[in-house]
């Protein structure tokens, strides 16, 4: 990775719009750019590194688009019924056969190779046949057809030497199957993103362990992994951290000589045991910001020194202790920025307009991030209802949620039957 570049937001303690943080995130970082070469079932989800070229036609030859009749469209009769001669059969897979006379035509099946000098198929539900003493006969009325019709020409879908898919696409399963039609058994694709996570606190204790009087269990380090597995990044867990400084300085030494990422919850705010902020002072340039969004006022962000001195910097993303505020914003700053670091095409989160069932106080100057219920309605339009309390630390509300409100920075008060922006949560990887 490149040395950012100088930002006027990465300096001080200001505070920021959501879209001042997210653009400023944008403009500091650069992508990976170590590859490698996988078989092309692994390459689900990762981000490809090179444009795929086509090395063939695709298709690679004309053929009938259905099974039916292939005949030469200068044979049809206006007006007037078309009768043509059944004179064989196209198979498809089959090798080329000869050429065939006027008002002659070939039973052929769906992807077969259209003979040379037939440019037409005709349905076979849309003609009839007959057989009488002088062999097999298809007739088709006059307008059901014209010349030309249901003929997939070579190279309709993608010529040779065409890019097929474009480097930072993250792939999907058609992108495979598209790769694998043009002959393809591996992808070159960007190397997983390595993110070191942890969590800080005193007051937490790991699922599975009693819980001592006074602490709760840590559920940001579970719901931030499982994010970041959705986004085919290389986790590394590097569990829980007290909140003492020889404990952090270790777990940060680790995670910068071992990750390109540090993703944590927790300390980032102004408190007496809040060690953050004097460490990583020592470890490199993190800009804390108080970004005027509910929830997750509190974050953190900025360029971390690898030990080594080798290589580009180690990027942290400390995100507020609150469960809901780490999830949201997960969703609003580190998902994109993962992203663009692991070289893939950015793909914004997933958004519509929905009807607010539900009157929602706001006052305008902060962004605020509700969770909700996104449904249809009989009538075909969306509507969301919020799922509730929506405090930090309400992370039932965001299980029982499939959506986000979202209310922007100038935004008031919102009437119940208006309408709202909405993320979706199935969107989100």
């Amino acid at each position: 990775m490149n040395q950012p570049g100088p930002s006027p937001l990465m300096a001080g303690d200001p505070q920021l719009t959501v879209a001042q943080a997210r653009a400023a995130i944008a403009a500091a970082l650069h992508p990976i750019t170590d590859t490698e070469v996988v078989p092309l079932l692994q390459a689900l989800g990762r981000a490809l590194a090179v444009d795929v070229i086509s090395p063939i036609d695709v298709p690679a030859h004309d053929n009938s688009a259905m099974d039916g009749y292939a005949f030469a469209g200068r044979d049809l009769h206006g007006t007037e019924t078309t009768r043509l001669r059944v004179v064989g059969t196209v198979l498809a897979g089959a090798g080329s056969v000869a050429a065939i006379g006027p008002q002659e035509c070939l039973r052929i099946m769906t992807g077969a190779v259209m003979p040379p000098g037939l440019d037409t198929v005709v349905p076979q539900e849309l003609c009839q046949r007959e057989t009488g003493a002088e062999g097999d006969w298809v007739s088709l009325a006059p307008f059901v057809l014209r010349a030309g019709e249901n003929r997939r020409e070579r190279g309709e879908d993608l010529k040779q030497g065409h890019p097929a898919l474009r480097a930072g696409r993250i792939l999907r399963s058609a992108d495979l199957g598209l790769m694998a039609s043009l002959g393809m058994v591996q992808a070159t694709v960007f190397r997983r993103l390595r993110v070191a996570l942890f969590s800080t606190g005193d007051e937490l204790c790991a699922p599975g362990e009693p819980l001592a009087p006074g602490c709760i269990y840590d559920s940001n380090r579970t719901s931030l992994m499982a994010a970041l597995t959705r986004l085919g990044c290389e986790v590394l867990d590097l569990g829980l951290v007290p909140d003492q400084p020889a404990a952090l300085r270790a777990t940060l030494n680790e995670a910068v000589s071992r990750a390109d990422v540090v993703l944590t919850s927790g300390g980032v705010s102004v408190g007496d045991a809040d060690f953050t902020r004097d460490l990583l002072a020592e470890l490199g340039e993190v800009a804390f910001w108080k970004v005027a969004m509910r929830p997750g006022r509190p974050f953190a962000f900025g360029p971390l020194r690898r030990p080594d001195g080798a290589g580009g910097p180690v990027w942290l993303f400390a995100l507020p202790g609150n469960p809901v505020a780490a999830l949201v914003t997960f969703y609003a700053f580190a998902r994109e920025a993962l992203q663009q670091l692991g070289g893939a095409q950015v793909e914004p989160m997933p958004t519509l307009r929905a009807r607010s069932v539900d009157a929602i106080r706001k006052r305008p100057g902060r962004t605020e991030f509700q969770r909700g219920v996104l449904r249809q309605d009989p009538d075909g339009q969306w509507s969301v209802r919020l799922t509730g309390a929506q405090g930090a630390g309400v992370l039932r509300s965001m299980s029982e949620a499939n959506a986000l409100v979202v209310l922007g920075h100038d935004q008031g008060s919102v009437a119940a039957g208006e309408p709202v922006e909405v993320w979706l949560f199935d969107g989100l990887t």
